[in-house]
């Protein structure tokens, strides 16, 4: 099981690495990383019989940084008419 926990986390660090050039692809990305983090943190919990509702605080937050990308990505898309990294303008204020 911890295998398959690490191979989602190698899998979306690897989907963060080549899906540069889109914003909604690196933050999908990222959250697949997420849940396979929490996925580790489930069988860590359960391997050594602890409380389990650090996972929860743990997917609360995962839920929050979902909402903020979320907002990110719709004010990108607001601002700069696509969610292209390479259609930002960075260097201007």
């Amino acid at each position: 099981m911890a295998l398959v926990g690490f191979m989602m986390f190698f899998s979306g660090f690897l989907g963060l690495v080549s899906n540069r050039k889109h914003t909604l692809n690196m933050l999908l990305s990222l959250e697949f990383v997420v849940l396979s983090l929490a996925w580790a943190l489930v069988i860590c919990v359960s391997y050594f019989e602890g409380e389990s509702y650090f996972v929860l605080y743990f997917l609360t937050f995962a839920a929050c940084e979902g909402a903020l990308g979320l907002s990110l990505i719709v004010m990108l898309i607001r601002s700069y008419g696509s969610d292209l990294i390479l259609s930002l303008n960075l260097t201007q204020c």
